[in-house]
């Protein structure tokens, strides 16, 4: 019984980690197919995780040691208080800090960030990218309106790649 156990919480982590690696890899995809305002386009490339998602965290760490955004390096923040926010290129809001997503979109409107969600609805509420599942694989509904209103710019390329949010 105890090996049906260990075994099952192993295959979760493992799931954890794998999904937190795709969508690392889908961030960094991102980097490629938005234009941030020209104030952003020097520095380090900033990427905060806002909420407790230690395997994103990792992943984002590994991809940042061997790519970059362009020429910008990239950075990993892990955001323990919505009231630091800094200069985020992009920031990824975790399901356990949904709660404090109005305070989130308040606070960073027109800075020119890309703010990512993984719950249903989100793009409805602010979010310019949210994570779904469809068919069992990770894919990301858009809103090009939310991301406009953080001045960037969406290319066609992201668009199509999107699924529709039902």
């Amino acid at each position: 019984m105890g090996f049906f156990l260990v075994s099952a919480f192993q295959q979760r982590e493992d799931a954890a980690v794998m999904n937190a690696h795709q969508k690392a890899i889908f961030l960094y995809n991102f980097t490629k197919l938005i234009e941030w305002p020209t104030d952003y386009k020097s520095g380090n490339f900033v990427i905060g995780v806002y909420g407790s998602y230690i395997p994103l965290v990792n992943e984002l760490n590994k991809l940042a040691s061997t790519k970059t955004a362009g020429t910008q390096k990239f950075e990993i923040k892990e955001v323990a208080s919505i009231e630091a926010a800094a200069k985020y290129h992009i920031l990824f809001v975790s399901t356990d800090k949904m709660l404090q997503f109005a305070d989130v979109t308040s606070k960073l409107k027109g800075h020119g960030t890309l703010l990512v969600t993984e719950k249903e609805g989100m793009t409805k509420k602010g979010s310019a990218i949210n994570f779904v599942v469809v068919e069992n694989k990770i894919k990301f509904q858009l809103s090009k309106a939310n991301a406009e209103k953080q001045q960037l710019k969406v290319s066609r390329d992201l668009e199509a790649f999107a699924v529709k949010e039902e």
